[in-house]
């Protein structure tokens, strides 16, 4: 395949190198150029150092003001046109939106990646109609669309937003990297078991369901303790998070750069989330790093456990079934849980391994090119 010149359009630099280093590194590898279209938040430098030539734009994932969406969309057609990639690849529903648009009228292969529906796509109204056309618009010239889970397809289908010819890929979410992610060893439990909840602190995350829990099973056992990071979405959140953490059922230790020790310390991983996701990555982290899983039945979510096996699965927003989740946790041996962890790394390695999600664009690509 001959070199090309590669845009990645996403959110921000922070999503862009957690989560799609691996494609970075090979697209580099292979002699590529390589640009990054994102908002410039954390690891910059790192992006840089591998490569990567950073172009900013100022997304608002949550904005709808139209002034403001114009402005971006206009950002979106500056920093196209001035580079002329020959391909882009774009994750996130603005990205996907505004410079699949642009691609289209720039006549630029490029490659969307459906990360999740987004909640203004579930919710009935003039938003959600407003979105179904801006994602519909978007993609409707690419050169294949990546699914992260079969229910957003699905979705895509049920209201007309593809092609008849469009062509579909479905991949295992973002995969997840495990030589970075290496199974951690198990934490002692004779004196302390540790929850965790990473995500940001937003009602569809599940966090008021996860506060009412935590509080109602530390009751009946003080040597339980529910670690939260995130940043809080909602700031409505902090005032509860910070009476949580001074009646002691609760740590709330913020937005975190880097996760493993909190990984280490955790016992099991509980996810309540109902957000429309593509594919939870904390949970495939979780699962790489040998650790149980508590979340719900929630497409992006239930793909990843088996239940009774890796976790367990509970209907969303219940949180009767939540805590005898947690129960049924407590109640197992250490040497059970610890396998159970160990059950999940190697469902991991059987169908998410990162490496999966690379060579499907890397075909992808050569696709575009070999169809000219």
């Amino acid at each position: 395949m001959k070199k090309l010149k590669i845009a990645l359009a996403a959110n921000d630099t922070t999503y862009t190198y957690n989560l799609r280093k691996a494609i970075l590194s090979r697209l580099l590898a292979e002699g590529h150029e390589v640009i990054v279209v994102a908002k410039k938040m954390l690891f910059q430098e790192e992006l840089q150092s591998m490569g990567c030539r950073l172009v900013g734009i100022e997304t608002n994932r949550h904005g709808m003001n139209p002034l403001s969406e114009l402005s971006l969309f206009r950002s979106y057609w500056k920093a196209l046109k001035e580079e002329k990639p020959d391909l882009v690849l774009s994750y996130n529903i603005k990205p996907n939106s505004y410079a699949g648009i642009v691609c289209q009228k720039l006549k630029i292969h490029y490659i969307p990646n459906i990360t999740g529906l987004g909640t203004p796509l579930e919710k009935p109204g003039i938003f959600q109609r407003m979105f179904r056309f801006l994602y519909k618009s978007g993609v409707s010239g690419a050169d294949c669309i990546m699914f992260q889970n079969a229910d957003n397809k699905q979705y895509f289908c049920r209201y007309h937003m593809l092609k008849k010819n469009t062509r579909t890929r479905l991949i295992p979410g973002s995969g997840v990297d495990l030589n970075e992610h290496e199974v951690l060893p198990y934490p002692d439990d004779k004196n302390q078991v540790h929850f965790l909840f990473i995500a940001r602190v937003m009602k569809e995350k599940g966090i008021d369901q996860y506060l009412n829990v935590a509080k109602r099973v530390h009751e009946r056992h003080p040597n339980t303790v529910f670690d939260i990071c995130g940043y809080c979405d909602d700031k409505k959140y902090l005032s509860l998070l910070e009476e949580a953490d001074k009646q002691g059922y609760i740590q709330y230790h913020g937005e975190q750069k880097k996760l493993k020790d909190f990984f280490a310390n955790a016992h099991c991983i509980v996810h309540p989330s109902y957000y429309p996701e593509g594919m939870s990555n904390v949970l495939l982290e979780a699962s790489a790093h040998g650790r149980p899983i508590i979340t719900t039945e929630r497409a992006g979510c239930r793909e990843i456990v088996d239940d009774g096996i890796t976790g367990f699965l509970t209907p969303i927003k219940d949180e009767v079934i939540m805590e005898k989740s947690i129960e049924k946790f407590l109640a197992m041996s250490w040497e059970q849980k610890k396998e159970m962890g160990l059950a999940g790394r190697r469902k991991v390695e059987r169908e998410f391994d990162r490496e999966l999600v690379v060579d499907a664009y890397i075909e992808e690509i050569e696709r575009c090119y070999s169809e000219e």
